[in-house]
């Protein structure tokens, strides 16, 4: 049987530094009251003590004086403790709290003739003394525990807080946002003393700002050598159509081609990098916008409508998510490859031997390759770009059955009148 789970916010810093000082709070509230209560009752119970002996001393002379004794004192007197009772009659002086017709009662007695010679002086003062006293400290303990917990919670809810905006920085990072920092105010003024999370946080910022330099310098580098090719490559693409037809000159020109189409990517790799795509939306019948993709491509692709929708989107980016998702499964997948509508998700599947476990996991990753194929990762990793520009969402995955299946979740357009889909 498993233990049940506790609540995810158990698991909190604030939820573990108010458990930790309230233990503490109760612990030492605890502590302080039990010492101030023995002190005080045993102060009080001495006082008691001295008084029922005085006047027991007082009351034994009168006893040994044949003189009448008070009314307060008597020979064996009724509601006398036993063990009180017992020690005087072995001779003994002794005092004991007790009871006397119903009120708290100090009782002091001593032997007199074989038997008790006993005082009692009237305890419900101290008593109710000391029930106050604890009644006293037991309220200001609960006031203090109370006090020293929302202190500490206001506290540490201000460090969880710095946290939990150092943590949501981080998270815009890694999403790909170069330009989000924490901006710690602590970490601007060398001259205010920094704490351990102004030290996170200003190791995060300096994390990111050395991140985004690199990025930046790596995108203008691949951005500057795409374009300082596409001189060259349309001068050399020029001439190798000027070379006579031949073996030779159609490796040639396939060769120039594909470093055409490499730079052509790279380039666009590079805009998409740098975030500032604008998008041009319009609304399109999915399934027509699908079968017309299928067509371009010159392949043989099978195109199934389940369910046909109509969708707001950028024609001519949606176009180039789904020719490279065309392209991939027929260059590295196996026939047949079908692309399916289904409302506003469109999938390409294949029956090859599937995605790469690293692409399922990670996404496209560009110029990397699974088993030495050809290719250059690229056509993937502009797919995902376009994908994200457009707002849809791209998963790749393994298809029931074998094979690898690509699925493209669009935002489905919702006409207000009588909108009717354009192309």
């Amino acid at each position: 049987m498993r233990a049940p789970r506790l609540p995810a916010w158990t698991a909190t810093l604030t939820w573990k530094a108010a458990v930790f000082i309230g233990v503490m709070c109760c612990a030492l509230a605890a502590l302080l009251g039990v010492l101030v209560h023995v002190s005080v009752a045993g102060q009080t119970v001495g006082d008691s003590r001295e008084k029922a002996l005085a006047r027991l001393d007082d009351v034994t002379r009168l006893y040994e004086s044949g003189e009448p004794i008070p009314r307060f004192s008597g020979i064996d007197p009724a509601g006398l403790p036993a063990a009180l009772r017992a020690l005087a009659v072995r001779g003994e002086r002794g005092t004991v709290v007790g009871d006397h017709e119903g009120r708290p009662t100090m009782w002091a007695a001593g032997p007199a003739d074989g038997r008790a010679l006993a005082v009692r002086v009237d305890y419900t003062q101290s008593a109710e003394t000391i029930d106050a006293l604890d009644r006293s400290i037991l309220g200001s303990s609960v006031l203090a525990i109370g006090a020293t917990l929302l202190v500490g919670a206001f506290a540490v809810t201000r460090v969880t807080r710095r946290l939990h905006l150092t943590a949501q920085v981080a998270r815009r990072i890694s999403a790909g946002d170069l330009d989000a920092r924490v901006d710690d105010p602590r970490t601007k003024d060398p001259s205010r003393p920094q704490d351990e999370v102004a030290t996170v946080s200003g190791a995060l910022d300096t994390m990111a700002s050395t991140l985004q330099r690199k990025l930046q310098s790596e995108q203008r580098f691949t951005a500057d050598v795409a374009h300082e090719l596409r001189t060259p490559l349309t001068g050399l693409s020029a001439a190798a159509e000027l070379l006579p037809e031949g073996r030779p000159s159609e490796l040639v020109r396939d060769r120039v081609r594909a470093m055409r189409g490499l730079t052509e990517d790279l380039l666009e790799i590079s805009r998409l990098d740098a975030r500032n795509e604008t998008v041009d939306l319009a609304v399109h019948a999915l399934g027509e916008l699908a079968e017309r993709v299928v067509r371009a491509s010159g392949t043989e692709t099978g195109v199934r409508v389940v369910r046909d929708a109509t969708v707001e989107t950028d024609r001519r980016r949606l176009e180039r998510v789904l020719g490279n998702l065309v392209a991939n499964a027929h260059k590295h997948g196996a026939p047949p490859v079908v692309v399916t509508v289904d409302g506003p998700v469109v999938s390409v599947r294949d029956h090859g031997s599937g995605y790469p476990r690293y692409l399922i996991e990670s996404g496209p990753q560009r110029f990397r390759t699974e088993g030495g194929g050809k290719g250059h990762g690229l056509g993937l990793t502009i797919a995902a770009g376009q994908a994200e520009v457009i707002g849809a969402e791209l998963v790749f995955a393994d298809a029931e059955g074998g094979g690898a299946v690509a699925r493209l979740r669009l935002p489905e357009y919702a006409p207000l009148g009588e909108d009717a889909p354009t192309d």
